[in-house]
């Protein structure tokens, strides 16, 4: 089973941004869809991004032109980077690999990294 480890989350004004880090052992994460989800408290987990092995990209409506996900020249990282965020963005972040065809997450879930947005 593969590990996931999320990273880079934190405290942060609206406005601001941050980079959050998922990483796994060997370079499986170049060869599969992956995608971020997150969890605001009392809600559903989410998918807000995905990557295709390919490079392809798509983004929920809500984080579309502020969130950008993209993967390190060895493939073994694969970032979330939020910019212009907003307090609704608050939640877990999870990294996972996604269903090809649909936002099912198909590996055991990680501890996540938490982003907070808030003045």
């Amino acid at each position: 089973q593969v590990q996931l480890v999320e990273s880079g989350g934190g405290l942060v004004q609206p406005g601001g941004s941050l980079r959050l880090s998922c990483a796994a052992s060997g370079s499986i994460l170049s060869i599969v869809t992956m995608g971020w989800y997150r969890q605001a408290p009392g809600k559903q987990r989410e998918l807000v991004a995905a990557i295709g092995s390919g490079g392809s990209t798509n983004y929920a409506d809500s984080v579309k032109g502020r969130f950008t996900v993209s993967r390190d020249s060895a493939k073994t990282t694969v970032y979330l980077q939020m910019n212009s965020l907003k307090p609704e963005d608050t939640a877990v972040y999870y990294c996972n690999r996604k269903s090809e065809r649909s936002a099912f997450a198909l590996w055991s879930w990680g501890q996540g990294t938490q982003v907070t947005v808030s003045s």
